[in-house]
């Protein structure tokens, strides 16, 4: 299922352009256009999910393949082996600002991120 006016929505259908590094049948990742490091990628579900408060075992699949992708796609950036960060907020306190649940995959050299 996906919302009309989300972007991430839209992103992962195709309907809007982003630069996408990998998609597959459950998940989207592309490059964050404000990027904290010179690796930032957005990792997303292709179904709309608001946040991690709405994930239940009907969305098992989905949040698993977010997090088992992470290390082909830090090996692919090169950042694997050094280290990288992954973030998720939740809500408006937690800076959550798409209301689609998404990974932020940081890496590529040490640095203060504005994200804590």
């Amino acid at each position: 299922m996906q919302e009309e006016n989300c972007i991430f929505c839209q992103i992962a259908s195709g309907a809007m352009e982003a630069d996408i590094v990998f998609k597959d049948d459950l998940v989207c990742v592309f490059r964050d256009i404000n990027p904290v490091a010179p690796s930032h990628l957005l990792i997303i579900p292709n179904a709309h999910i608001e946040s991690n408060n709405d994930l239940g075992p009907d969305q098992a699949a989905f949040a698993a393949r977010m997090l088992t992708v992470v290390p082909e796609l830090a090996e692919k950036e090169g950042i694997r082996e050094s280290g990288y960060r992954i973030i998720m907020n939740t809500g408006s306190d937690g800076r959550q600002e798409v209301k689609h649940i998404h990974l932020h995959l940081i890496g590529g050299k040490r640095m203060q991120h504005p994200m804590g």
